[in-house]
């Protein structure tokens, strides 16, 4: 799906009467909400998974991005997204997670994988450290800087 597609989507989204639309082609997903359902004009992209080009056009300035609603603890020290991709916990489904709440790591151990354009990227904790909490869903979208698990500097 190209940028021209996804515009002349979200314009016709914005013209009609629907509240929530979604599309999945060829690894892509689109979703979109509208702020308000009875005001026409308001609409919301939610995260594409795999990330594509909507997060860096002017497609995106015009219409917000959503983030998850639950408030997160933004204090103390934290393992973050080197990049923009999806989150998991383990090497693969069904495997036991990398981490986990409570556990000791060392620097330079794997704590979690980021999937970017097809590509296994794996996040290595920059510091002996305890888990305190995993901030992020396995498989979630995240972003460039999102707290990925909150530590405990040892």
């Amino acid at each position: 799906m190209n940028l021209q597609e996804i515009k002349k989507i979200m314009e016709l989204f914005d013209n009609s009467d629907i509240a929530k639309f979604s599309i999945k082609q060829e690894g892509f997903e689109l979703k979109l909400q509208k702020a308000n359902a009875s005001v026409s004009g308001a609409v919301t992209a939610i995260a594409p998974a795999p990330v594509a080009a909507i997060s860096q056009t002017p497609v995106a300035e015009s219409a917000p991005v959503a983030t998850p609603s639950t408030p997160k603890d933004t204090s103390g020290h934290f393992i973050t997204s080197p990049m923009v991709g999806t989150f998991y916990r383990s090497p693969s489904p069904g495997a036991a997670p990398y981490v986990n709440v409570g556990d000791t790591i060392k620097k330079g151990q794997t704590v979690a994988i980021i999937e970017a354009m097809k590509i296994m990227n794996e996040i290595e904790a920059e510091f002996d450290c305890r888990v305190v909490s995993i901030e992020v869903s396995d498989g979630q979208p995240v972003e460039f800087s999102t707290n990925l698990i909150k530590v405990e500097k040892l």
